[in-house]
């Protein structure tokens, strides 16, 4: 049953391009060729090549890619996050981009309710709904990076939600495109008398086998069964069973059908309440079974999730050295363990539920004494370790291996045995470290496997694994699928697990909505048994971040370029592809992509490390653009810049010199100049002069005359004034710059800070690093750590420093020179944090703000320091208010005037909305990122300590 569009012509692509180029215009077209193979790699271990990649702003353009395939016999896939792991968002067709524009949310009913479309994540809807109270019922594991477009289409669940809160569940209503064109939304009271007005043999063909279904009574046993259980499996058949008018049957049977029958344009969910208490605890067993036999008990006393971890969990979880003492202090043998959590909307009825359980705890025969906490840091160590677990074995795998993340699903008195036959398949096939663990609950397990699929006895090995995989779920009545939906990898086997009759309802299904078979083609559905075996990822050897990488796609939400260029995903997939063509001498083709990998991976790249705060393998991808600036880099500009920081003293106040004599001249003037500049010399050479830059600052110099300054020995830090707020003066010209405002705070409060001489000569060296400049750096980083050891007697004293990239660039500083021991006891704190816990408390806040609008910077998620800038925000105003859509700035240091696009990008949503309301000032951390907001929403972003100092005169 393969459809027939898997041979058509390149020309047929072309064609199809110039209709849609010309129906959505060039911004629905990715242009490169570069764009066009990175978006190919998703979290799967699948990989076709499409034939192009489009990007509809609108449902009206989704209409007209359609009708663009279909008139040039195309096949395509839609594609939102590309979480999804069994290779249903991969295609040698047209692959459709949701993510980039379908983003809207719309709060309804008090929280009760939200509408939403489908390139939003679960973690933004959940952002929107928790000031109400409420949540998505799906809870799927990348809720981080899952899209709801996925969500709806693979009927996600999750750790929590069961059967009874999945998608399937809890959508209220959709707005469906269907193949041909028609658009229903299923609110509108008369969805069902559209349908059959515009889609008459649909509507008669969906209450033909409905018929089919019920006038069976095997077929209705069989889909009762299943989908008494999670089950991902095939199309949802129930939907036949639980409804009878059309419509709603046919919005049912949207839900879990991975794109094969339309696209689901917006959806309404019924929300489900987040209850604020929260107990947690792990129990150890002797045994599997012993831990899965417990499981009906558990449920009985209210448990909201039971999370297993099997014997080779444990034992992995013993390794990364950071299991709490419960497993820690266990030899580990064929014991297994379940973490239970209990969630309650008081204290007292969360402490009523931990007590039940408690007394259940010791009838089950634990190997250790059971406990629950409803401490955070203690509740998230003990998360640290079931999360921890796909960390651990994926970043450990060999080089050039694909790590496997499967699921499967078995009635609850079934999973033990079933735990247990699965670790005697993983020694007989030779598997190491595949551990198993999962949502125990509702007997639905994940596994682990890594595979080498360029080697043909491997790939032998694993055909002969998933054949017994599937006999033994089977066997057990289980589904071989329950969360990550059937794609490819399992589409050869829903014949077998559903049975001839309803197999032949799918495929009747599928002819009704999509005859041509040109959605998702090999998806769902297939006749060729061995079509899991073919267009598997390869992995070959790249760079150690490259080669760690299992393509999740996690970093992709949180990274600046994810709307311009690349994310880090992509940027990995990049090198990997790159590299595949010089292996395979497609020299021709490794030249085009790295020449265009230039500005779409290194140029467009902000090196925030957002990604590494995602990324489950705790991949930096900025340390690999860094390292291939420096490669690129010539050694007349690793000069140049050397010749710089020798000379930084004098360079730095010379910066904010010309800011000040351009900010004089009339815009046009230093516009124009550094315009032809950059044409001569390239964009990433030299930066853009913008009118909304401001006038330089006043040199550090002046911070160490008297009254500003004091003696070392009287003080209780040493102060680090960075030098980009040297450069840059204050927003509006006017006031006092950071530094100044932290040491008038400082005076007013009776803390003294010393600031340690030549401070003008010292920098936390980020400018050169971010580029790539290593001379430079290596003389930076011995300068600045000499003088602050020596200003902080040799580590006794802190220092701190008022801008957080610049407190980032210096921890980092010291990391790298860790091969000297000797400034390893310099410690680097913020001022936000120095001032929230050592001066705030000690002033008083005479004229607070009614409001305030807060950035936060990557710099300050990295250093930990949110909490410390919210309580100051909290002082100076009486509301703060962080940005639901707020995101790294892109400004990076002196990217953002490089490359003015990619701040732009970055910061277009959080700017919509900060620009929606009124605020009474508007306030960061970072001199830079205040400038990036500033240029983005056009409001005076100033730093935090600046509106305290103000309001505390």
């Amino acid at each position: 049953m393969s459809a027939p569009v898997r041979e058509q012509s390149v020309t047929a692509a072309e064609q199809f391009v110039a209709q849609v180029r010309q129906a959505c215009g060039s911004g629905a077209i990715a242009e490169s060729e570069l764009e066009r193979r990175v978006l190919a790699h998703d979290a799967s271990h699948y990989l076709l090549q499409p034939q192009a990649v489009v990007r509809p702003q609108n449902a009206e353009h989704v209409g007209n890619v359609f009708a663009a395939a279909a008139r040039h016999g195309l096949g395509l896939t839609l594609r939102s996050g590309g979480t999804s792991l069994s290779g249903q968002a991969v295609t040698d067709q047209v692959l459709v981009d949701t993510r980039r524009h379908f983003r809207d949310i719309e709060v309804l009913d008090n929280g009760t309710r939200v509408r939403v479309q489908p390139g939003v994540t679960v973690r933004q809807v959940n952002a929107r709904l928790a000031p109400h109270g409420y949540k998505l019922g799906p809870d799927p594991a990348s809720e981080a990076a899952c899209t709801v477009g996925g969500v709806v289409a693979n009927n996600s669940s999750g750790m929590a939600c069961g059967t009874e809160f999945n998608t399937y569940r809890t959508l209220e209503s959709m707005t469906v495109v269907l193949p041909s064109g028609t658009v229903i939304n299923t609110a509108d009271s008369d969805a069902d008398f559209q349908l059959r007005a515009a889609e008459p043999e649909l509507h008669e063909g969906l209450l033909r086998l409905r018929r089919r279904v019920m006038d069976n009574p095997e077929s209705v046993r069989t889909i009762e069964r299943l989908f008494a259980m999670k089950n991902t499996m095939g199309y949802g058949l129930n939907a036949f069973v639980d409804f009878e008018e059309p419509v709603r049957i046919l919005e049912h049977l949207m839900i879990g059908s991975e794109g094969t029958l339309g696209f689901v344009a917006q959806a309404v969910f019924r929300t489900v309440p987040i209850h604020q208490h929260v107990a947690t605890g792990l129990l150890v067993f002797p045994t599997v079974v012993a831990a899965t036999s417990s499981v009906p008990q558990l449920v009985d006393v209210n448990s909201a999730t039971v999370e297993l971890l099997d014997a080779t969990s444990l034992k992995v979880s013993q390794r990364t050295g950071q299991a709490p003492p419960v497993i820690m202090d266990i030899s580990v043998d064929q014991q297994a363990a379940l973490l239970v959590e209990y969630q309650a909307d008081s204290e007292v009825e969360v402490r009523d539920q931990a007590r039940a359980a408690s007394s259940l705890f010791e009838s089950l025969g634990l190997e250790t004494p059971a406990q629950l906490t409803t401490d955070p840091k203690e509740r998230a160590g003990l998360w640290t370790v079931r999360k921890g677990l796909y960390t651990t074995v994926a970043g450990n795998r060999p080089t050039g291996t694909n790590a496997l993340l499967e699921d499967i699903v078995v009635p609850v008195p079934q999973l033990g045995e079933t735990c247990e036959d699965l670790t005697t398949l993983f020694d007989a096939h030779g598997y190491e470290d595949s551990v198993i663990f999962g949502h125990a609950k509702d007997g639905n397990v994940h596994f682990m496997l890594n595979e080498q699929f360029t080697d043909p006895e491997q790939l032998k090995r694993y055909e002969r694994f998933t054949e017994d995989m599937v006999d033994l779920v089977l066997d057990r009545g289980g589904a071989l699928k329950a969360e990550h939906g059937t794609g490819r990898i399992m589409a050869p086997f829903v014949r077998r697990q559903y049975g001839d009759e309803l197999y032949e309802v799918m495929l009747e299904l599928k002819r009704l909505i999509d005859p041509d078979y040109r959605f998702n083609p090999g998806v769902i559905l297939t006749e060729d048994p061995t079509a899991y075996l073919r267009d598997l990822k390869t992995a070959p050897t790249v760079e150690e971040e490259v080669d760690r990488c299992v393509e999740c796609g996690y970093c992709e939400p949180v990274c600046p370029s994810q709307n311009l260029t690349l994310t880090p995903r992509q940027r990995i997939a990049g090198r990997r592809e790159i590299a595949e063509a010089e292996l395979a001498g497609k020299t021709e083709l490794a030249g085009r992509l790295s020449r265009e990998y230039d500005y779409a991976g290194l140029d467009t790249c902000a090196v925030d490390g957002m990604c590494v705060t995602a990324c489950p393998v705790h991949i930096n991808t900025g340390d690999l653009v860094r390292r291939l600036r420096a490669e690129n880099h010539s050694k007349v500009a690793d000069f140049v810049w050397a010749g710089l920081a020798h000379s930084w003293s004098m360079t730095a106040p010379g910066a904010a010199f010309a800011l000040s004599v351009a900010k004089r001249l009339p815009a046009v003037l230093p516009v124009s100049a550094t315009t032809v500049a950059r044409a001569v010399l390239g964009a990433d050479s030299v930066p853009q002069y913008k009118p909304q830059l401001p006038a330089g600052g006043r040199s550090r110099d002046f911070l160490t005359t008297s009254p500003a300054n004091v003696p070392a020995e009287q003080a209780r830090a040493v102060f680090f004034p960075a030098c980009i707020g040297a450069m840059f003066g204050t927003v509006d010209g006017s006031g006092p710059s950071v530094s100044e405002a932290f040491l008038k705070l400082c005076r007013r409060a009776g803390v003294d800070v010393s600031i340690p001489e030549g401070i003008t000569a010292t920098c936390c060296g980020t400018p050169w690093k971010s580029k790539g400049l290593p001379t430079g750096y290596e003389t930076m980083s011995h300068r600045t750590l000499e003088t602050l050891w020596e200003a902080s007697d040799h580590g006794r004293l802190p220092v701190v420093c008022d801008a957080s990239s610049c407190t980032e660039g210096l921890e980092t500083m010291q990391k790298l020179a860790a091969e000297s021991e000797k400034y390893a006891p310099l410690r680097f704190v913020d001022a936000v944090e120095f001032v929230s816990e050592h001066v705030l408390d000690r002033i008083a806040v005479s004229d607070p703000l009614r409001s305030v609008a807060v950035h936060p910077t990557c710099s300050s998620v990295q250093l930990g320091i949110n909490d410390h800038l919210m309580r100051l925000a909290n002082a100076a105003a009486e509301r703060a208010t962080v940005p639901f859509a707020w995101g790294c700035c892109g400004y990076a240091g002196d990217r953002g005037m490089l490359h003015p696009e990619l701040t732009a990008a970055a910061t277009a949503p959080e700017a919509a909305e900060v620009n929606g309301t009124y605020y009474d000032a508007y306030v960061s951390l970072n001199r830079t990122c205040e400038q990036g907001m500033t240029e983005a929403t056009g409001k005076p972003y100033e730093h935090v300590l600046q509106v305290l100092e103000r309001v505390s005169r």
